[in-house]
């Protein structure tokens, strides 16, 4: 019998940004020990900023803190959806959003040779 992966199938929009966060923390982590193992020492917490609040009310609740014992040193913070850096990678954007976004990330002109 081959060994299936299995994807987790979320029931609503809250749950699988949760589970977007989860992941997300989860590699916050392991990048904070891979530039430890480098030499560069980070001790404060890890800042992960998100633009959905429910999806941060779920993981400050103390209910879930049994399960979340992986984000721990790891402070969300809410990030205004239109501030959110992201976005350039993963949604089709206006031309304006995509320009204050590229500016956000330092590039000036996207096709300037290298």
């Amino acid at each position: 019998m081959e060994n299936q992966e299995t994807t987790p199938v979320s029931r609503s929009s809250i749950e699988a940004e949760y589970r977007s966060i989860t992941t997300a923390a989860c590699e916050l982590k392991w990048l904070k020990g891979l530039l430890q193992f480098l030499g560069v020492v980070h001790s404060g917490s890890i800042r992960l900023y998100y633009d959905n609040q429910s999806t941060l009310h779920i993981a400050a609740n103390p209910v879930y803190h049994e399960r979340t014992k992986h984000i721990e040193n790891i402070k969300t913070t809410h990030v205004r959806s239109s501030l959110q850096l992201a976005d350039i990678f993963t949604k089709a954007l206006g031309i304006d959003q995509f320009q204050f976004l590229l500016g956000k990330l330092g590039i000036s002109n996207l096709h300037a040779p290298t």
